[in-house]
């Protein structure tokens, strides 16, 4: 039977090692932060304006169409 390589983690040790991981991690400023949220918000406005637009020709096509059967 083959042998495991790897060698088990104790939780302790994982423990350590997610510590100094996130140590590592560049987090966001605030104002980074409310930057991006302010534009997610905004594209996600424009693109619901685009789609509710969209939709609705689509609408009105079938009905137009279901009109003339």
């Amino acid at each position: 039977m083959a042998e495991n390589s790897k060698r088990r983690t104790s939780p302790g040790e994982f423990a350590r090692q997610v510590r100094a991981e996130a140590s590592k991690v560049v987090w966001p400023t605030r104002q980074e932060t409310v930057q991006t949220a302010i534009f997610v918000s905004i594209l996600v406005l424009i693109l619901s304006l685009f789609f509710f637009g969209i939709d609705s020709l689509f609408g009105a096509v079938v009905r137009f169409l279901l009109t003339l059967a």
